[in-house]
């Protein structure tokens, strides 16, 4: 399995992701630059990813200009073949921001930048799986109309609830004062997926927290 990661003016995660990918998770890694278009070495069991940053500054919105980069459009192409997309972060909001994910991330209910480990659950309304993984952003209050959010749970879309370290899931526990708690979503297709909560940020033994490492090979099939 490749893995292509797309570099975006104002991205500055692109290289935690591609060090965790290939040195500590062992892939194949290509770097993709945001005007370049071409994606033909990939296929639809490759996964191109989106990192985190400020991609052109966050200027309008978050991900609202990056949607537009040759790079993007080819990604959507991709995306829309079948083939597998991961946004972290910034790159959540660019695919949000694309449609290739529902609804929209909003400015933190506290109005402030936070930078800390938050629990994940992958459980959606009971207590599943826990995970310590680090956030860092300004604008990442998940949204979407009562109407998108019905669509969402009838389709099992939720990936990822921000929870307590018992995967107890509530608002109280979540930075950023998500709609109903929600970190992480994907599409209806299941091969686009998008999280605020950053795991290349949590492979490492050095950084000492390796549950970044069991999301990546738990959406991936990673070995």
């Amino acid at each position: 399995m490749k893995f292509g990661v797309v570099v975006f003016p104002g991205s500055n995660c692109d290289r935690d992701m591609i060090n965790a990918l290939q040195n500590d998770l062992g892939q194949e890694v290509i770097t993709l630059w945001h005007k370049d278009k071409d994606i033909s070495m990939f296929n639809t069991n490759d996964c191109i990813v989106l990192p985190g940053g400020f991609s052109f500054g966050d200027y309008l919105r978050c991900g609202a200009i990056a949607k537009f980069s040759p790079m993007m459009q080819s990604t959507i192409e991709f995306a829309n073949k079948g083939g597998k997309v991961l946004g972290v972060c910034n790159g959540f909001q660019i695919l949000c921001e694309s449609g290739l994910l529902p609804g929209v991330l909003l400015q933190n209910a506290h109005r402030q930048f936070t930078c800390k480990n938050i629990f994940l659950t992958d459980g959606e309304n009971k207590p599943g799986k826990v995970y310590k993984i680090p956030v860092a952003h300004g604008e990442g209050r998940y949204f979407a109309k009562e109407k998108e959010l019905e669509e969402i749970h009838k389709n099992k879309q939720v990936l990822y609830s921000y929870c307590n370290d018992k995967g107890e899931i509530d608002v109280e526990h979540s930075p950023n004062g998500s709609i109903q708690s929600i970190a992480g979503i994907t599409n209806t297709e299941r091969n686009v997926f998008g999280m605020m909560p950053h795991p290349e940020r949590a492979c490492n033994l050095m950084l000492g927290n390796t549950d970044g490492q069991k999301i990546f090979k738990e959406l991936f099939s990673i070995n």
